[in-house]
């Protein structure tokens, strides 16, 4: 069995898994042929197109996987990148700690979410010029994280 995972880039990000048993393998590359020629989807093989972020002063490139504030690169691990991108791809949508996790680690989460927490302080201290009055990354108390929705952007 075969799986595939496509993801259509829209301002609410989907995930779309799909799972094909042997011998179904002409109807998996007719899908992934149809999504190739869409400019809504971008895959995680072949589909996979640039994608950059202007938010603000901070600009994010998913394919050099760097992040630029004020004209200057800031190094993040590929973890905080993961976390910082995923919030700045859609700004104001709020997601839980879990829904970090599941995402960015790509594992369902059977702990503590400090970790989550912990990842989120370390982007601030290196993105924010304020870090306890946070510009970019937004608390929503007692359901998640957010990226500044009200920030001017261009993608």
């Amino acid at each position: 069995m075969e799986l595939f995972i496509i993801r259509q880039v829209i301002k609410m990000s989907k995930i779309v898994i799909l799972s094909f048993s042997e011998g179904e393998e002409e109807v998996c590359q007719r899908i992934l042929q149809i999504l190739s020629e869409s400019t809504r989807f971008e895959g995680c093989n072949e589909l996979q197109v640039e994608k950059n972020i202007s938010i603000g002063e901070m600009k994010l490139n998913l394919l050099e996987k760097n992040v630029i504030i004020h004209g200057t690169e800031v190094m993040h691990t590929n973890r905080e990148f993961e976390i910082l991108y995923l919030l700045a791809q859609s700004p104001g949508r709020i997601f839980s700690k879990g829904q970090i996790y599941d995402i960015v680690w790509q594992e369902p989460y059977s702990g503590d979410y400090n970790i989550v927490m912990s990842h989120i302080r370390h982007i601030r201290e290196k993105i924010e010029d304020n870090p306890g009055k946070p510009l970019y990354i937004q608390t929503v108390w007692g359901i998640g994280y957010r990226f500044n929705k009200n920030l001017s952007s261009s993608l």
